[in-house]
């Protein structure tokens, strides 16, 4: 995989987060939505990836919701 595309697609998603700190969804709205029109650009598995690396960094949390899971910013108080 494209290192350099990761990192430019998780730093697209870190700036969306930036702007709106309560934001979350799943990874097929983070690709559609958040990203936007560059998503067409690349695959599910890219923005899959720049949000595994964000959650490395600790700027994401991932929150199970039945059979989906769920990407947010992390939240103080929980």
């Amino acid at each position: 995989m494209n290192d350099a595309l990761v990192q430019n697609v998780a730093t697209q998603i870190a700036h969306y987060l930036q702007m709106n700190p309560v934001a979350a969804d799943t990874v097929e709205g983070i690709h559609h939505f958040w990203v936007g029109a560059q998503s067409a650009q690349h695959s599910l598995d890219v923005t899959q990836a720049a949000l595994e690396y964000l959650l490395a960094r600790g700027e994401v949390v991932r929150i199970p919701i039945g059979n989906r899971i769920l990407w947010h910013a992390p939240r103080d108080g929980g």
